[in-house]
Protein backbone atom coordinates (compact mmCIF):
# COMPACT_ATOMS: atom_id res chain seq x y z
CA UNK A 1 0.00 0.00 0.00
CA UNK A 2 2.83 2.29 1.09
CA UNK A 3 4.23 1.66 -2.27
CA UNK A 4 1.23 3.08 -4.47
CA UNK A 5 0.70 5.78 -2.15
CA UNK A 6 4.37 6.83 -2.89
CA UNK A 7 4.05 6.30 -6.74
CA UNK A 8 0.61 8.32 -6.77
CA UNK A 9 2.94 11.14 -4.81
CA UNK A 10 5.49 11.06 -7.38
CA UNK A 11 2.91 11.39 -10.06
CA UNK A 12 1.36 14.25 -8.23
CA UNK A 13 4.38 16.24 -7.43
CA UNK A 14 5.56 15.41 -11.61
CA UNK A 15 1.75 16.74 -12.53
CA UNK A 16 2.11 19.93 -10.70
CA UNK A 17 5.53 20.74 -11.57
CA UNK A 18 3.88 20.54 -15.72
CA UNK A 19 1.16 22.41 -14.76
CA UNK A 20 3.69 25.32 -12.85
CA UNK A 21 5.67 25.23 -16.53
CA UNK A 22 2.81 25.85 -18.16
CA UNK A 23 1.11 28.50 -16.81
CA UNK A 24 4.79 30.48 -16.26
CA UNK A 25 5.06 30.07 -20.10
CA UNK A 26 1.70 31.02 -20.91
CA UNK A 27 2.21 34.32 -18.39
CA UNK A 28 5.39 35.34 -19.93
CA UNK A 29 3.64 35.41 -23.34
CA UNK A 30 1.29 38.27 -22.22
CA UNK A 31 -1.86 38.90 -24.50
CA UNK A 32 -3.12 42.31 -25.69
CA UNK A 33 -6.18 44.17 -24.12
CA UNK A 34 -9.52 43.20 -25.32
CA UNK A 35 -10.42 46.51 -26.20
CA UNK A 36 -6.66 47.84 -27.42
CA UNK A 37 -7.02 44.68 -29.77
CA UNK A 38 -10.56 45.75 -31.51
CA UNK A 39 -9.72 49.25 -31.55
CA UNK A 40 -6.25 48.38 -33.54
CA UNK A 41 -8.92 46.80 -36.01
CA UNK A 42 -11.08 49.17 -35.87
CA UNK A 43 -8.30 52.01 -36.99
CA UNK A 44 -7.05 49.04 -39.68
CA UNK A 45 -10.44 49.29 -41.30
CA UNK A 46 -10.20 53.32 -41.57
CA UNK A 47 -7.09 53.87 -43.08
CA UNK A 48 -4.88 52.36 -45.47
CA UNK A 49 -1.86 52.33 -47.95
CA UNK A 50 -1.17 54.93 -50.01
CA UNK A 51 0.48 53.62 -53.44
CA UNK A 52 3.74 52.52 -53.15
CA UNK A 53 3.35 51.70 -49.31
CA UNK A 54 3.73 48.47 -47.52
CA UNK A 55 3.21 50.03 -43.77
CA UNK A 56 -0.30 47.73 -43.05
CA UNK A 57 1.35 44.34 -44.60
CA UNK A 58 2.14 43.26 -41.21
CA UNK A 59 -0.84 43.67 -39.64
CA UNK A 60 -2.23 40.44 -39.52
CA UNK A 61 -4.31 40.34 -36.36
CA UNK A 62 -4.00 36.36 -36.59
CA UNK A 63 -0.61 37.25 -35.00
CA UNK A 64 0.36 39.49 -31.69
CA UNK A 65 -0.61 43.11 -32.47
CA UNK A 66 2.16 43.86 -30.64
CA UNK A 67 4.84 42.81 -33.42
CA UNK A 68 2.70 45.13 -36.09
CA UNK A 69 5.41 48.02 -37.76
CA UNK A 70 4.19 51.31 -35.48
CA UNK A 71 2.52 49.59 -32.51
CA UNK A 72 4.92 49.25 -29.50
CA UNK A 73 3.04 47.60 -26.04
CA UNK A 74 3.71 47.48 -22.20
CA UNK A 75 2.56 45.22 -19.61
CA UNK A 76 1.35 47.10 -16.95
CA UNK A 77 0.64 44.41 -14.20
CA UNK A 78 -1.98 42.94 -16.90
CA UNK A 79 -2.94 42.16 -20.17
CA UNK A 80 -0.73 44.61 -22.79
CA UNK A 81 -1.60 48.07 -23.63
CA UNK A 82 -0.78 50.13 -26.79
CA UNK A 83 1.79 52.53 -25.34
CA UNK A 84 3.08 54.00 -28.95
CA UNK A 85 1.24 54.30 -32.10
CA UNK A 86 3.25 55.57 -35.00
CA UNK A 87 1.48 55.27 -38.17
CA UNK A 88 2.70 55.48 -41.67
CA UNK A 89 6.73 54.66 -42.86
CA UNK A 90 8.75 57.34 -41.60
CA UNK A 91 11.79 57.11 -44.03
CA UNK A 92 12.11 59.92 -46.16
CA UNK A 93 10.04 60.34 -48.96
CA UNK A 94 7.97 57.18 -48.19
CA UNK A 95 3.94 57.45 -49.21
CA UNK A 96 1.74 58.04 -46.18
CA UNK A 97 -1.36 56.82 -45.92
CA UNK A 98 -5.06 57.56 -46.88
CA UNK A 99 -8.85 57.41 -45.05
CA UNK A 100 -9.38 59.24 -41.70
CA UNK A 101 -8.95 59.29 -38.11
CA UNK A 102 -11.06 56.69 -36.25
CA UNK A 103 -12.98 57.43 -33.12
CA UNK A 104 -11.71 54.03 -31.94
CA UNK A 105 -8.08 56.13 -30.96
CA UNK A 106 -10.00 56.86 -27.93
CA UNK A 107 -10.40 53.22 -26.86
CA UNK A 108 -6.41 53.45 -26.73
CA UNK A 109 -6.14 54.42 -23.00
CA UNK A 110 -2.87 53.90 -22.44
CA UNK A 111 -1.45 56.09 -25.29
CA UNK A 112 1.51 58.15 -25.11
CA UNK A 113 2.67 58.65 -28.45
CA UNK A 114 0.27 59.00 -31.51
CA UNK A 115 1.96 60.51 -34.85
CA UNK A 116 0.79 59.69 -38.30
CA UNK A 117 3.28 60.63 -41.23
CA UNK A 118 2.61 62.95 -44.06
CA UNK A 119 -0.01 61.62 -46.28
CA UNK A 120 -3.75 62.10 -47.62
CA UNK A 121 -5.27 61.02 -43.85
CA UNK A 122 -8.82 63.27 -43.92
CA UNK A 123 -11.95 64.18 -41.77
CA UNK A 124 -12.10 65.73 -38.07
CA UNK A 125 -10.24 64.93 -35.26
CA UNK A 126 -12.23 62.38 -32.94
CA UNK A 127 -13.90 64.03 -29.91
CA UNK A 128 -12.51 60.61 -28.36
CA UNK A 129 -9.21 61.10 -28.29
CA UNK A 130 -9.89 63.74 -25.52
CA UNK A 131 -10.40 60.34 -23.57
CA UNK A 132 -6.23 59.58 -24.02
CA UNK A 133 -5.25 60.75 -20.70
CA UNK A 134 -1.90 59.52 -20.69
CA UNK A 135 -0.98 61.26 -24.19
CA UNK A 136 1.77 63.47 -24.39
CA UNK A 137 3.47 63.29 -28.06
CA UNK A 138 0.45 64.49 -30.80
CA UNK A 139 2.16 64.49 -34.14
CA UNK A 140 -0.46 64.46 -37.58
CA UNK A 141 1.26 67.07 -40.04
CA UNK A 142 0.90 67.67 -44.43
CA UNK A 143 -1.94 65.65 -44.03
CA UNK A 144 -5.34 66.47 -44.78
CA UNK A 145 -7.45 67.07 -41.82
CA UNK A 146 -10.14 69.20 -41.22
CA UNK A 147 -13.02 70.81 -38.85
CA UNK A 148 -11.93 72.52 -35.73
CA UNK A 149 -9.55 71.42 -32.77
CA UNK A 150 -12.26 69.49 -30.70
CA UNK A 151 -11.74 71.47 -26.91
CA UNK A 152 -11.73 67.81 -25.65
CA UNK A 153 -8.04 67.92 -26.61
CA UNK A 154 -7.54 70.13 -23.07
CA UNK A 155 -8.08 67.34 -20.86
CA UNK A 156 -5.52 65.61 -21.86
CA UNK A 157 -3.23 67.28 -19.07
CA UNK A 158 -0.14 65.14 -19.58
CA UNK A 159 0.10 66.58 -23.16
CA UNK A 160 3.90 67.83 -23.87
CA UNK A 161 3.85 68.22 -27.92
CA UNK A 162 0.90 68.64 -29.81
CA UNK A 163 1.90 68.83 -33.89
CA UNK A 164 -1.27 69.40 -36.37
CA UNK A 165 0.64 71.69 -39.21
CA UNK A 166 0.25 71.64 -42.20
CA UNK A 167 -3.81 70.39 -42.47
CA UNK A 168 -6.53 72.29 -43.45
CA UNK A 169 -8.09 73.13 -39.91
CA UNK A 170 -10.36 76.08 -39.19
CA UNK A 171 -11.98 77.49 -36.24
CA UNK A 172 -10.48 78.58 -33.16
CA UNK A 173 -7.33 77.63 -31.50
CA UNK A 174 -9.31 76.25 -27.98
CA UNK A 175 -8.72 78.13 -24.67
CA UNK A 176 -8.44 75.08 -23.08
CA UNK A 177 -4.99 74.41 -24.96
CA UNK A 178 -3.33 77.31 -23.55
CA UNK A 179 -4.49 75.73 -20.16
CA UNK A 180 -2.36 72.36 -20.50
CA UNK A 181 0.19 72.61 -17.69
CA UNK A 182 3.10 71.16 -19.17
CA UNK A 183 2.70 71.64 -23.42
CA UNK A 184 6.44 72.43 -24.40
CA UNK A 185 5.57 72.44 -28.04
CA UNK A 186 2.70 73.55 -30.20
CA UNK A 187 2.96 73.60 -33.38
CA UNK A 188 -0.12 74.90 -35.71
CA UNK A 189 1.52 76.57 -38.63
CA UNK A 190 0.18 76.46 -42.41
CA UNK A 191 -4.01 76.13 -41.22
CA UNK A 192 -6.80 78.18 -41.64
CA UNK A 193 -7.64 78.96 -37.52
CA UNK A 194 -9.47 82.18 -36.99
CA UNK A 195 -9.56 84.20 -33.97
CA UNK A 196 -6.89 85.37 -31.06
CA UNK A 197 -3.99 83.43 -29.55
CA UNK A 198 -4.88 82.38 -26.32
CA UNK A 199 -3.25 82.34 -22.78
CA UNK A 200 -0.37 80.09 -22.10
CA UNK A 201 0.19 78.66 -18.20
CA UNK A 202 2.89 76.31 -19.58
CA UNK A 203 6.48 76.82 -19.80
CA UNK A 204 6.10 76.88 -23.54
CA UNK A 205 9.50 76.53 -25.69
CA UNK A 206 7.83 76.30 -29.38
CA UNK A 207 5.24 78.00 -30.22
CA UNK A 208 4.86 78.30 -34.53
CA UNK A 209 1.68 79.53 -35.24
CA UNK A 210 2.39 81.17 -38.86
CA UNK A 211 0.33 81.01 -41.79
CA UNK A 212 -3.34 80.96 -40.08
CA UNK A 213 -5.69 84.04 -40.43
CA UNK A 214 -5.35 84.60 -36.51
CA UNK A 215 -6.00 88.35 -35.78
CA UNK A 216 -5.80 90.81 -32.25
CA UNK A 217 -3.04 91.73 -30.16
CA UNK A 218 -0.72 89.70 -28.82
CA UNK A 219 -1.41 87.73 -25.29
CA UNK A 220 0.90 87.87 -22.11
CA UNK A 221 3.42 84.66 -23.46
CA UNK A 222 5.79 82.77 -21.23
CA UNK A 223 9.11 84.21 -20.36
CA UNK A 224 10.39 80.24 -21.47
CA UNK A 225 9.40 80.41 -25.00
CA UNK A 226 12.43 79.91 -27.56
CA UNK A 227 10.90 79.57 -30.84
CA UNK A 228 8.17 81.80 -31.92
CA UNK A 229 6.80 82.36 -35.25
CA UNK A 230 3.65 84.17 -35.89
CA UNK A 231 4.45 85.33 -39.93
CA UNK A 232 1.72 85.62 -42.48
CA UNK A 233 -1.54 86.32 -40.21
CA UNK A 234 -3.21 89.16 -39.23
CA UNK A 235 -2.34 90.26 -35.26
CA UNK A 236 -2.20 93.82 -34.72
CA UNK A 237 -1.01 96.28 -31.91
CA UNK A 238 2.52 96.92 -30.17
CA UNK A 239 5.05 94.45 -29.32
CA UNK A 240 6.07 95.24 -25.73
CA UNK A 241 5.03 92.17 -23.74
CA UNK A 242 7.93 90.28 -25.86
CA UNK A 243 10.69 92.44 -24.18
CA UNK A 244 10.82 89.78 -21.22
CA UNK A 245 11.06 86.53 -23.52
CA UNK A 246 14.67 87.03 -23.32
CA UNK A 247 15.47 83.08 -24.17
CA UNK A 248 14.12 83.89 -27.38
CA UNK A 249 16.70 82.36 -30.25
CA UNK A 250 14.30 82.61 -32.85
CA UNK A 251 11.53 85.36 -33.52
CA UNK A 252 9.49 85.85 -36.97
CA UNK A 253 5.98 88.18 -36.96
CA UNK A 254 6.58 89.03 -40.40
CA UNK A 255 3.90 89.67 -42.46
CA UNK A 256 1.36 91.11 -39.90
CA UNK A 257 -0.47 94.81 -39.21
CA UNK A 258 2.32 95.25 -36.07
CA UNK A 259 2.57 98.82 -34.94
CA UNK A 260 4.59 100.96 -32.74
CA UNK A 261 7.97 101.09 -31.79
CA UNK A 262 10.48 97.63 -31.35
CA UNK A 263 11.93 97.12 -28.31
CA UNK A 264 15.50 97.60 -28.15
CA UNK A 265 16.08 94.73 -26.06
CA UNK A 266 15.01 92.16 -28.37
CA UNK A 267 18.22 92.97 -30.13
CA UNK A 268 20.47 92.19 -27.16
CA UNK A 269 18.26 88.87 -27.12
CA UNK A 270 19.93 85.51 -28.37
CA UNK A 271 18.50 84.90 -31.21
CA UNK A 272 19.73 83.40 -34.68
CA UNK A 273 17.20 85.15 -36.71
CA UNK A 274 15.08 88.36 -36.17
CA UNK A 275 12.08 88.31 -39.00
CA UNK A 276 9.75 92.00 -38.77
CA UNK A 277 9.50 92.93 -42.38
CA UNK A 278 6.55 94.20 -43.78
CA UNK A 279 4.55 95.75 -40.61
CA UNK A 280 3.76 99.10 -39.76
CA UNK A 281 6.73 99.51 -37.40
CA UNK A 282 7.62 103.28 -36.76
CA UNK A 283 9.87 105.43 -34.73
CA UNK A 284 14.05 104.59 -34.64
CA UNK A 285 15.92 101.39 -34.21
CA UNK A 286 18.63 102.56 -31.36
CA UNK A 287 20.18 98.90 -29.98
CA UNK A 288 21.96 99.59 -26.68
CA UNK A 289 24.66 97.37 -27.60
CA UNK A 290 26.80 95.76 -30.65
CA UNK A 291 23.74 93.08 -32.64
CA UNK A 292 25.12 89.78 -33.15
CA UNK A 293 22.41 88.40 -34.64
CA UNK A 294 23.10 86.82 -37.78
CA UNK A 295 20.17 87.42 -39.66
CA UNK A 296 17.52 90.55 -38.94
CA UNK A 297 15.43 91.64 -41.76
CA UNK A 298 12.95 94.68 -40.49
CA UNK A 299 12.33 95.86 -44.13
CA UNK A 300 8.94 97.63 -45.09
CA UNK A 301 8.17 99.29 -42.16
CA UNK A 302 7.86 102.61 -41.49
CA UNK A 303 11.52 103.03 -39.30
CA UNK A 304 12.94 106.05 -38.98
CA UNK A 305 15.92 108.04 -38.00
CA UNK A 306 19.72 107.15 -38.95
CA UNK A 307 20.96 103.73 -39.33
CA UNK A 308 22.60 102.82 -36.08
CA UNK A 309 26.29 101.55 -36.03
CA UNK A 310 25.67 98.61 -34.16
CA UNK A 311 23.98 96.94 -36.43
CA UNK A 312 26.87 96.58 -38.78
CA UNK A 313 27.66 93.69 -36.84
CA UNK A 314 24.80 91.78 -38.63
CA UNK A 315 25.69 89.28 -41.23
CA UNK A 316 22.82 89.52 -43.60
CA UNK A 317 20.85 93.06 -42.80
CA UNK A 318 18.01 94.35 -44.37
CA UNK A 319 16.30 97.49 -43.40
CA UNK A 320 15.69 98.79 -47.09
CA UNK A 321 11.88 100.06 -47.84
CA UNK A 322 11.58 102.10 -44.45
CA UNK A 323 12.02 106.30 -43.80
CA UNK A 324 16.03 105.70 -42.96
CA UNK A 325 17.53 109.27 -43.30
CA UNK A 326 21.33 110.63 -42.97
CA UNK A 327 24.54 108.56 -44.00
CA UNK A 328 25.17 104.92 -44.02
CA UNK A 329 28.19 104.75 -40.74
CA UNK A 330 31.71 103.98 -42.11
CA UNK A 331 31.55 100.61 -39.84
CA UNK A 332 29.20 99.12 -42.65
CA UNK A 333 31.27 100.13 -45.24
CA UNK A 334 34.58 98.68 -43.99
CA UNK A 335 32.88 95.29 -42.80
CA UNK A 336 31.24 95.17 -46.33
CA UNK A 337 34.55 95.67 -47.99
CA UNK A 338 36.28 92.88 -45.13
CA UNK A 339 33.55 90.34 -46.25
CA UNK A 340 32.31 90.45 -42.96
CA UNK A 341 28.30 91.49 -43.87
CA UNK A 342 26.79 88.91 -46.35
CA UNK A 343 23.97 91.06 -47.34
CA UNK A 344 23.26 94.27 -46.69
CA UNK A 345 19.98 96.17 -48.13
CA UNK A 346 19.33 100.09 -47.65
CA UNK A 347 17.63 100.76 -50.89
CA UNK A 348 13.92 102.32 -50.81
CA UNK A 349 14.97 104.83 -48.28
CA UNK A 350 16.01 108.40 -47.85
CA UNK A 351 19.91 107.88 -46.62
CA UNK A 352 22.39 111.16 -48.38
CA UNK A 353 25.95 109.17 -48.30
CA UNK A 354 27.66 106.22 -48.06
CA UNK A 355 31.77 106.22 -48.03
CA UNK A 356 32.85 104.43 -50.77
CA UNK A 357 34.90 104.64 -53.45
CA UNK A 358 33.86 104.17 -57.44
CA UNK A 359 36.82 101.85 -57.41
CA UNK A 360 35.34 99.96 -54.52
CA UNK A 361 35.44 96.02 -55.58
CA UNK A 362 33.05 94.28 -53.35
CA UNK A 363 33.63 90.35 -52.04
CA UNK A 364 31.79 88.31 -54.11
CA UNK A 365 30.80 87.08 -51.02
CA UNK A 366 28.91 90.16 -50.20
CA UNK A 367 25.60 91.78 -51.59
CA UNK A 368 25.01 95.37 -51.26
CA UNK A 369 21.94 97.49 -52.49
CA UNK A 370 21.69 100.84 -51.85
CA UNK A 371 19.74 102.22 -55.10
CA UNK A 372 16.27 105.16 -54.59
CA UNK A 373 17.80 106.89 -52.13
CA UNK A 374 18.86 110.59 -51.80
CA UNK A 375 22.80 110.62 -53.18
CA UNK A 376 24.43 109.78 -56.08
CA UNK A 377 25.73 106.17 -56.03
CA UNK A 378 29.42 105.60 -55.75
CA UNK A 379 29.37 102.50 -57.34
CA UNK A 380 26.47 99.98 -58.55
CA UNK A 381 25.88 96.61 -56.97
CA UNK A 382 22.97 94.32 -58.85
CA UNK A 383 20.34 94.90 -56.94
CA UNK A 384 17.08 92.15 -56.49
CA UNK A 385 14.56 92.52 -59.60
CA UNK A 386 11.85 94.05 -57.45
CA UNK A 387 14.18 97.27 -56.73
CA UNK A 388 12.74 99.01 -59.96
CA UNK A 389 15.41 100.64 -62.33
CA UNK A 390 15.61 104.59 -61.07
CA UNK A 391 18.86 104.53 -59.12
CA UNK A 392 18.00 107.72 -57.06
CA UNK A 393 14.65 108.80 -55.41
CA UNK A 394 13.13 112.06 -56.36
CA UNK A 395 14.74 115.23 -55.29
CA UNK A 396 11.40 116.47 -54.58
CA UNK A 397 11.19 113.69 -52.21
CA UNK A 398 14.33 114.09 -50.56
CA UNK A 399 13.31 117.67 -49.54
CA UNK A 400 10.15 116.76 -47.84
CA UNK A 401 11.95 114.42 -45.79
CA UNK A 402 14.73 116.88 -45.04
Amino acid sequence: MEVEMTGVNKLMKAMLAILVLVVTIWSSEAMLDPLDFLALQSIRKSMDDMPGSNFFKSWDFSSDPCSFSGVFCESQGGPDRVVILNLGDASAGAPGLTGKLDGALGCLSSLVELTIVPGLVAGSIPETLGQCKELQFMGISKNLLSGTIPPCLGALQKLETLDLSFNHLVGEIPRDIGQLPILSNLILCHNKFIGSIPAFISSLVRLDLKQNHLSGSLPSLPNSLQYLSLSNNKLNGNIEKLSSLQKLSYLDLSVNQFSGSIPSILFSFPLMSLQMQRNSFSGPIVPQVKVNIPTVDLSYNLLTGQVSPQLAYVQSLYLNANRFTGAVPEEFTNRLVSADIQVLYLHLNYLTHITLKPSTMLPVTSSLCIHYNCMLLPIKPPCPFTTGKQKKRPTYQCNLMG
